[in-house]
């Protein structure tokens, strides 16, 4: 009977680990212990022991890389509350009234923070959401969503990003060919957003009303946006610098993909603090917030997740690669396999560069030893379309989470909300494929 339970295929192990978690989550409104409990029977479910699940769970949990996104998503929440308490952020939410719908207010300002590589960024643009509705017009399950939709809709081209990156290194492409893959499918995102996310949401405020919003000139309308400009800035000259050092030194390591955001994100708390400077005391209540400490324990629980997930099988091998074995075995087409793997691999990891660096691998070594572009863009295109929109429903994507658990609404409503504009994603990004797979040489 064990054995059986053992060798039920990888599919069906990942699936059932996240629907453990999906379902947790909805029947005790408790995020982190339904993680815990998902990830140790992901970890049983594929044979790992105990010794190898305390070893797996501790090596990812004192990672330096984890170390630095869990302070990460802690310095993206002090920010936020900075930028709260300095009264920095209801002065951006107000010009963003003042100049658009309710309705467009609630996508541009995500957007607009979707411009920033740093995990959990949907929790910084959480507050700016909520904001824009203060007599709760709008249900809180459908700002989540609208939240979390519109913080991801640059994500398959805007080159700051460590996914597109990964991509450009994976495929050999160039960032007009970035662009001709991501661009059409992120005005994909964009569209279906709107017609079936934004258009729910009425227009309760067309403008913002003359005693929130005054036109008070160019200066003082981009003011607020300065942190978030600090944050880009410093970010890209860390990039930047770092990279020009390397041309000249060689032996230096690679740098975190963390740190750049991290560094960037001090420096803006820092501006913001010698602008509109708070007392030691709110420091202290911003710093010490249990929010964040709760916040920060449940992306540790989603990275042990992925620990498992990216771990070796104790028979050898990785699981990403006996689930690709599997779906070659059922005999499934090979654009099926290119839409599924890095779909499924998507909804696994709810990390970008987890399902591009476990996936396109495979991906690639599919379509052939010497593709044409036309099927080099044509098979890419369908795999970033299906990675990405499985990584956006993923119930273990931190700013799925953490936008879950702000409007403290379940994971799987979100997700289900979300549905309809990802299958309509991914069958663009198909269509598009087959399009550049047809016309292009």
């Amino acid at each position: 009977m064990i054995e059986n339970i053992l060798n039920t295929p990888v599919l069906i192990k990942i699936l059932g680990s996240l629907t453990l978690i999906l379902a947790a989550n909805f029947l005790t409104k408790k995020l982190l212990p339904s993680l815990i409990c998902g990830a140790l029977v992901l970890a049983i479910w594929t044979g790992q022991g105990v010794v190898e699940i305390a070893d797996i769970a501790s090596r990812r949990s004192f990672s330096l890389n984890n170390i630095l996104l869990m302070m990460t998503v802690c310095q993206v929440m002090w920010l936020s509350s900075q930028m709260q308490a300095t009264g920095t952020m209801d002065r951006l939410v107000k010009n963003v009234r003042g100049r658009l719908s309710s309705r467009g207010a609630m996508a541009a300002l995500p957007a607009m923070i979707g411009f920033l590589p740093m995990p959990g960024g949907a929790l910084f643009s959480a507050p700016m959401l909520q904001s824009c509705d203060p007599c709760n017009h709008v249900n809180d399950p459908l700002k989540g969503m609208t939240n979390h939709w519109f913080r991801h809709v640059w994500e398959c081209w805007w080159p700051m990003f460590p996914g597109v990156l990964l991509t450009m290194e994976l495929t050999g492409f160039d960032i007009p060919q970035m662009f001709l893959l991501g661009v059409p499918v992120s005005m994909a995102a964009i569209l279906f957003g709107y017609l079936l996310l934004l258009r729910k949401i009425p227009p309760v405020i067309e403008k913002a009303s003359a005693e929130s919003f005054e036109d008070v000139g160019m200066l003082k309308t981009i003011q607020p946006l300065l942190p978030i400009a600090v944050v880009i800035i410093s970010y890209a000259a860390i990039r930047a610098g770092y990279g020009f050092l390397s041309v000249f030194l060689p032996f230096l390591p690679g740098m975190n993909r963390y740190f750049p955001i991290g560094a960037g994100l001090l420096v803006a708390m820092f501006a913001l603090q010698g602008m509109l400077p708070l007392s030691r005391e709110r420091w202290g209540k911003i710093i010490f917030s249990p929010r964040v400490f709760s916040m920060a324990f449940i992306v540790l629980a989603v990275r042990i997740y992925g620990a498992f997930i990216e771990a070796e099988l104790p028979g050898g091998g990785l699981l990403i690669e006996q689930m690709r074995l599997e779906l070659t075995d059922w005999g499934i087409p090979l654009t099926a396999v290119i839409m599924i793997l890095p779909f499924i691999t998507g909804l696994a990891t709810g990390m970008a560069v987890g399902y591009i660096g476990a996936s396109f691998p495979i991906v690639l070594s599919l379509i052939g030893q010497d593709p044409t572009f036309g099927e080099m863009l044509s098979m890419t295109l369908v795999a970033y379309g299906f990675g990405y929109m499985g990584f956006v429903l993923s119930p273990v994507h931190v700013c799925l989470v953490v936008t879950s658990k702000h409007f403290d609404t379940p994971v799987l409503r979100n997700m289900l909300g979300l549905l309809p504009p990802a299958v309509m994603v991914m069958l663009s990004a198909l269509g598009l494929g087959l399009f550049w797979g047809w016309v292009l040489p």
